[in-house]
């Protein structure tokens, strides 16, 4: 069986990191020594300079989201959707507040406007 490493980040320090999951062991920053936020497999960081990237990133972290498509035996390929814009994150952020919803459905979404989780 193959274990596939998960991305974990630190928003404050604009890092992530590739590490193997370990429930009992914390996956401390090296940099600021904070918990690292566990991604997902599927996380395409942005670039560390990229300041707006990252805040779409932590708002979609906060929110208890991770960046997957794989499905556990590896097999399924497509990952799901996430905001990548502040534009889209924006939008998404109306939408959760004008029709009561959560923000992790809205996140969630590739039509912000659909009915259904996706």
């Amino acid at each position: 069986m193959t274990y596939y490493k998960l991305h974990y980040a630190c928003v404050s320090c604009r890092v992530s990191f590739k590490q193997h999951a370990c429930p009992p062991r914390e996956h401390l920053c090296p940099n600021c020594a904070r918990p690292l936020i566990c991604a997902g497999h599927d996380f395409a960081p942005p670039p560390r300079r990229d300041v707006r990237g990252w805040s779409v990133v932590a708002a979609v972290l906060r929110e208890g989201l991770r960046y997957e498509g794989r499905s556990a035996c590896g097999c399924g390929k497509e990952p799901k959707y996430r905001p990548r814009t502040r534009a889209e994150l924006r939008v998404r952020q109306i939408i959760a507040t004008r029709d009561g919803l959560p923000l992790s459905e809205t996140f969630s979404r590739p039509d912000p406007l659909s009915p259904s989780a996706g």
